[in-house]
């Protein structure tokens, strides 16, 4: 997939990804959706299918976190208060952990609602605020939200297809 560079490619690229890993997210038996055998995110870890969507669930909700504070003219912590981007595997940590009152559906429940909740706020904006300058560094704020939401769903669909292929369930 190209990278997006207009609002409707950006929706277009979220809409695809999701699609496809929600699609492949639902093959997940409940009842081994906590099982720790996938490749977590820092060297050496491993984390579940439930701590996967936790991981989208977090990366989800900071994205639009920055929208809000940036909307509010309030500053924003890239990527989030405490953690730099080299620490991005504590990071993933922390969102393991940040949902433990979900099970599996409702993860997956929440995972549809947040997505549509950015959509919406995607929608609400024009493609001269998205991409027509630099918000973080060099990174418009469209390629900052696609790097943190279709590029996340996209490798996570790979994660789990193969867990699905390993597992028989493919």
């Amino acid at each position: 997939m190209t990278i997006p560079e207009t609002k409707t490619d950006l929706l277009a690229a979220i809409a695809e990804t999701f699609d496809r890993l929600l699609v492949d997210l639902q093959h997940v038996p409940a009842d081994r959706a906590d099982e720790q055998t996938l490749p977590g995110h820092m060297a050496g870890t491993k984390m579940s299918p439930a701590d996967l969507v936790a991981y989208l669930l977090g990366w989800n909700e900071l994205v639009l976190k920055w929208l809000d504070r940036d909307d509010h003219g309030q500053k924003v912590d890239f990527p989030e208060l405490d953690f730099q981007w080299n620490q991005l595997g504590l990071l993933a940590q922390k969102f393991y952990a940040d949902y433990p009152e979900l099970g599996w559906i409702q993860r997956l429940e929440q995972l549809i609602v947040i997505k549509n909740r950015l959509v919406v706020s995607i929608e609400a904006r024009s493609d001269a605020e998205l991409y027509g300058h630099p918000w973080y560094e060099k990174w418009t704020k469209g390629r900052m939200i696609q790097l943190n939401t279709s590029s996340p769903y996209a490798n996570a669909r790979a994660r789990i297809r193969k867990w699905l292929k390993v597992s028989g369930k493919d």
